[in-house]
């Protein structure tokens, strides 16, 4: 028995099933409605089954079509791939990626990869799970996510690890903080003032407290965060100093933070992309993957590591 469907079907059931709406997936595709209901018809009576369930106001997947989701995703990724070796298919590629990262990498690292990644491939849909470490890595290994951007995940049997860079913890500060016009500043220093800190559940607090083991701080934290991009709004706000990755500071225009770094011990974490081992890349998270992969390359080599002596083209690529 032959099945009478073909490649144009199949992108209108994915456009469908992934923007929830034969309108909007009807100019994804650059047909009319009617056009690409017909596509759909015509899939549907290929499979005998129905995809879909259609009322006037929603678009749904039936539990068949949710089924097919995968297959059709398998056979169009396997064709776009196959064309990126022939032509330039990048504006019409209709696509999504998701990315695990850590809030500090989200907040200053991947805006300008998601810039650029957009303008080459406009219509791929791009989708971002900012969270803790262990959830970054928890969500590669689901599948949730098509790899990750952590410090966490190279010792994993299940998860390859790329480093990216490595970045040492500096002390974050308001310019008119009596910190802010040192050059360097131990930890003991530092912990001689009001400071805020990330809590026991989150990663670089385990990191910390692993490598200041012989650091002992003259009194707990004016407050505690999860999230370092947290943590720095309330230095910001006047709370006190913090202990955060470089990458996680803003560029040093910043009109009221800085940073200086922190020595005696000097304490670095290893920034990477983790993916789950064996598992090969959709064409859309591959060309993510590279876009990364460049933006780091384009950085230069000064391997993350914030200095206040650096110019402020390197405090720029430091910041992200």
């Amino acid at each position: 028995m032959s099945i009478n469907f073909d490649l144009n079907d199949l992108q209108a059931f994915r456009a469908v099933a992934e923007l929830g709406s034969f309108r909007k997936a009807a100019e994804a595709v650059n047909i009319s409605q009617p056009a690409l209901s017909r596509r759909i018809d015509k899939l549907e009576e290929a499979l005998g089954v129905r995809l879909f369930e259609r009322t006037t106001r929603s678009v749904t997947l039936t539990t068949i079509g949710r089924v097919f989701v995968p297959s059709a995703e398998q056979l169009l990724d396997d064709l776009d791939a196959a064309l990126l070796g022939i032509r330039d298919v990048s504006t019409s590629r209709l696509g999504h990626v998701t990315i695990a990262c850590v809030p500090s990498v989200a907040y200053y690292f991947l805006p300008s990869v998601i810039s650029t990644y957009r303008r080459r491939f406009p219509r791929i849909r791009v989708k971002l799970l900012d969270s803790s470490a262990n959830e970054v890595l928890a969500a590669v290994l689901s599948g949730e996510a098509d790899f990750g951007v952590s410090f966490m995940g190279s010792q994993d049997p299940e998860v390859e690890f790329k480093s990216l860079l490595e970045e040492r913890f500096v002390a974050a500060c308001r310019r008119d903080h009596p910190l802010a016009g040192k050059k360097r500043v131990t930890w003991n220093e530092l912990y001689e003032h009001e400071y805020v800190s990330v809590d026991k559940t989150s990663s670089n607090r385990l990191l910390l407290d692993r490598a200041l083991s012989a650091v002992t701080p003259r009194a707990p934290s004016v407050c505690e965060t999860r999230h370092v991009t947290t943590m720095l709004g309330l230095v910001e706000a006047g709370l006190g100093v913090a202990a955060v990755p470089s990458m996680a500071m803003p560029g040093n225009n910043h009109p009221v933070l800085t940073s200086v770094p922190l020595v005696e011990p000097v304490v670095k974490r290893r920034v990477g992309i983790v993916k789950r081992r064996g598992r090969s890349l959709t064409p859309a998270a591959q060309e993510f993957y590279k876009a990364i992969v460049e933006k780091r390359r384009g950085d230069g080599a000064d391997e993350g590591i914030a200095s206040k002596k650096a110019p402020s083209k390197a405090r720029k690529r430091a910041a992200v």
